[in-house]
C-alpha cells in the first residue's frame, strides 16, 4: 500500500489529508483542533489524527506532499518588489528575514515539525512539492465523477498564478493557461472585503451575503477604473488602486477618492446603503468575469464538463449562475476549494500525475461527503460529557431522529453533532446549528442570539435531493452547499408596495416565502442537496420532519459562533451549547436540554473569540 501524505501551511487554513493507494483516508484543517479559526500553523495536530486513525506511524509514510514550492513563491515576491520600488520597500525589509531565515528552506522546516511527531522519520528524499494551482486543480479533478474535464482554478494567488485553466482525462492534468499575479479575482474580491471593513481571507463571505441588498450601481466605475476585463474572461488589474502588492493594506487613497468614501471602520461603523450598492458591484463583476471565462472555454475547448477549485470558486452565487446558464453539462467543485483543499490536491497529485497510477472514479464522486475529520465512539462521548458536568439523556437511533424533528417542529434551535466532521468551510449535516426554515424570526434570530454575527447573513436549506425541484429553480445534485438557486414562484410571497420601497437591511424582516429562514432578500438560497447514500442519520432526520411538518427542509449552518472554527470534540459542542442560547444539543443519541443544565456551567463565549 502507497500511503501519501498531503500539506498545506504557513498561510492561512493549514491542513493534512491521507490518501492511501489513491483513496482517501481522510482530511482535516488543523483549526478544527486547535480552536484558532484559519490556522496557518504547520498541522501537527491533523497529522496526528490521520496517523492514529489508520493506526499508522509517520515514518510509514511513503510520501509527504507540500501544496506549493517556497523557491516560485520566493521569486514571485522579489520580482514584485523590484518591479515596484521604491514602494513597498518597509514591506520588503520586514518580510525578507523569515523567509532568509525559515520559508525559503521549507524542506528543513517541514523535517523538523515532522521529526517532533515522530523522531523515527528520517528520510529527506520522502518530501516533495506541488504547485499551487496544480494542487487546486487535483484536488477538484480527481474525485470528480468525470474521465475528462476542463479545470477552473481562481484564487488569491499560489506561487505566480492566480486564475488557471487545466485539461483533465483519466489520471493526468495538464495546465494549459494561466493569469498571474499582480491580477487577481481573489485579490480584487479581497480588497472590497478590506474596503467594507471586514476582515481578508474571511470576511469575503460576508460581501457576497451583503450584496443582494444592494444595487450594483458601480459596476462600470470598477471596470473602467480598476480591472479590464476582454471578452475571453482574461482581465488586468490597474494596481494604481491597490496596495496588496507591496505593503500591508489592500486598498489606497486612489481606490478610496473614486469611490468618494474612505474605508469602513471595522466594527464600528454601520453598514450604510453605499457599502451594500458596493458590494452588490464588485459580486456582479466577479460574475461577469467568471461567466466570461466560462463561456470562452466551452467555446474554445468543446469539453462538456467542467470542475472548480481555488477560493473563488466558494462564491456560490456565481457557481449558480453557470448552472442557469447551462454554459456546461456537468459541473463538480471541490467542496474544501480554499487552500485548506491544497494538501487533498497534493497528494493525488503526486498519486496520479507523478507516480502514474490508474484512476478509480466514482459515478457520484470520491470525496465521501466530505465527511473526512474526526468520530468519536459513544463511550468516548458519555465521558466526555461526564466530564464537563453535563446533563444528558440516551437514545437509541430512532427515538433521536423522533425527538429532534419533533423539537424542530416546536421552534427549538439544535447544535446537531454527529459522525465525522466536515472538510471545507461548509457544515454538511455533522457539525451543524439546524432549526425550522418555516420560521420567519429564525435567520435573525440564529444569527444574533446563537452566532452572535451580523443579521443580515443568509443560511442555507438541506433538502432532500427528491424534494429540491419542489421548493427551488434547481434540479441538480448540490450536496456540498456550493450552488445559489431562487425559490419557485409557487412559495413567494409577494411584497406589498410598502414593502418593495424598503432599502438595506429594512427588508431583512419581510417574509418572502413559506421557507423564509432560507430565503435570501433576493429570493436565492444556498443549496444543500442531502440523500441518503453519504449521509443516512440526517437524511432521515429531515424525513421525520417532513413527516410531522410536510416540510423536507431544514435550516442548516455551520455549528460555531462568529470568529470561531466549526466545532470538532464533544466538548467544543457542549462549550458552544452553553455559552450561546441554542436550545437543544445533540451529539450522536445523546440529548442535552439547556434547562436541565447547571447554570454555572454558563460562560461568556461571545468574547471568547477574535471577530472575524
Amino acid at each position: 500500500m502507497t500511503k501519501i501524505l498531503g500539506l498545506a501551511s504557513f498561510y492561512h487554513d493549514s491542513s493534512a489529508s491521507l490518501i492511501i493507494d489513491g483513496e482517501i483516508a481522510g482530511a482535516v484543517q488543523e483549526e478544527r483542533f486547535t480552536r484558532k479559526k484559519h490556522d496557518m500553523s504547520f498541522p501537527i495536530n491533523s497529522i496526528q489524527f490521520l496517523l492514529q486513525k489508520e493506526n499508522l506511524q509517520l515514518s510509514n509514510i511513503d510520501y509527504v506532499v507540500f501544496y506549493e514550492k517556497p523557491f516560485l513563491k520566493f521569486e514571485r515576491l522579489l520580482e514584485t518588489f523590484i518591479s515596484f520600488a521604491p514602494k513597498g520597500f518597509a514591506s520588503f525589509c520586514a518580510s525578507m528575514p523569515i523567509w532568509l531565515r525559515e520559508k525559503l528552506f521549507q524542506k528543513d522546516l517541514i523535517y523538523k515539525e515532522l521529526k517532533k511527531i515522530d523522531k523515527n522519520f528520517n528520510d529527506l528524499s520522502k518530501i516533495k512539492f506541488s504547485e499551487h494551482h496544480l494542487s487546486h486543480a487535483a484536488s477538484a479533478f480527481y474525485p470528480s465523477p468525470f474521465e475528462e474535464s476542463l479545470i477552473l482554478t481562481l484564487d488569491g494567488v499560489g506561487e505566480w498564478a492566480t486564475t488557471t485553466v487545466g485539461h483533465g482525462t483519466r489520471n493526468e492534468i495538464k495546465i494549459l493557461q494561466e493569469i498571474h499575479f499582480p491580477s487577481s479575482i481573489g485579490l480584487l474580491y479581497s480588497a472590497f472585503t478590506y474596503y467594507l471593513g471586514f476582515k481578508v481571507n474571511s470576511g469575503e463571505y460576508k460581501v457576497m451575503g451583503l450584496a443582494p441588498y444592494g444595487t450594483p450601481k458601480y459596476v462600470n466605475l470598477i471596470l473602467e477604473n480598476l480591472i479590464d476585463v476582454k471578452e475571453d474572461g482574461s482581465f488586468r488589474m490597474n494596481m494604481s488602486y491597490f496596495d496588496f502588492a507591496t505593503g500591508l493594506k489592500m486598498t489606497n487613497s486612489k481606490f478610496e477618492k473614486i469611490f468618494n468614501n474612505c474605508r469602513r471602520a471595522p466594527e464600528t461603523e454601520s453598514l450604510s446603503q453605499f457599502h451594500m450598492d458596493v458590494a452588490a458591484s464588485v459580486q456582479a463583476v466577479t460574475e461577469l468575469i467568471v461567466l466570461k471565462i466560462c463561456r470562452y472555454l466551452r467555446k474554445k475547448f468543446e469539453i462538456k464538463n467542467l470542475c472548480m477549485s481555488g477560493g473563488v470558486a466558494l462564491n456560490c452565487v456565481a457557481n449558480g449562475k453557470i448552472i442557469n446558464e447551462k454554459i456546461f453539462d456537468n459541473i463538480w467543485i471541490q467542496p474544501a476549494s480554499g487552500d485548506a483543499g491544497g494538501s487533498l490536491g497534493a497528494a493525488l497529485a503526486f498519486w496520479y500525475n507523478v507516480l502514474g497510477n490508474k484512476r478509480k472514479i466514482d459515478k457520484k464522486d470520491s470525496m465521501k461527503g466530505s465527511y473526512l475529520g474526526p468520530s468519536y465512539a459513544i463511550n468516548e462521548i458519555e465521558n466526555n460529557l461526564i466530564k464537563c458536568g453535563a446533563v444528558f439523556e440516551k437514545n437509541d437511533n430512532e427515538s433521536v431522529i423522533q425527538k429532534t424533528a419533533k423539537l424542530l417542529s416546536e421552534g427549538k434551535a439544535i447544535g446537531w453533532f454527529q459522525g465525522r466532521a466536515e472538510f471545507g468551510p461548509r457544515a454538511l449535516g455533522n457539525r451543524s446549528i439546524i432549526a425550522d426554515p418555516r420560521s420567519e424570526k429564525m435567520q435573525k434570530n440564529l444569527n444574533l442570539k446563537v452566532k452572535f454575527r451580523e443579521s443580515f447573513r443568509p443560511f442555507a436549506p438541506a433538502v432532500l435531493r427528491d424534494k429540491v425541484s419542489d421548493y427551488f429553480d434547481f434540479n441538480s445534485d448540490s450536496p456540498y452547499m456550493l450552488f445559489v438557486s431562487n425559490v419557485k414562484e409557487n412559495i413567494k410571497i409577494k411584497m406589498t408596495k410598502e414593502e418593495e420601497r424598503l432599502f438595506g437591511i429594512e427588508k431583512l424582516n419581510i417574509k418572502r416565502s413559506i421557507i423564509p429562514a432560507v430565503t435570501h432578500v433576493d429570493y436565492s438560497a444556498r443549496i444543500q442537496t442531502v440523500n441518503e447514500e453519504t449521509n443516512l442519520k440526517f437524511y432521515n432526520l429531515i424525513k421525520e420532519f417532513e413527516k410531522l411538518t410536510g416540510c423536507p427542509i431544514l435550516v442548516n449552518t455551520s455549528f460555531n459562533i462568529r470568529g470561531e472554527p466549526i466545532v470538532n470534540s464533544p466538548e467544543d459542542a457542549f462549550k458552544c451549547f452553553m455559552g450561546t442560547n441554542l436550545d437543544v444539543l445533540i451529539i450522536e443519541n445523546f440529548i442535552l436540554y439547556k434547562e436541565q443544565q447547571n447554570s454555572n456551567l454558563k460562560i461568556d463565549y461571545q468574547n471568547k473569540h477574535e471577530l472575524d
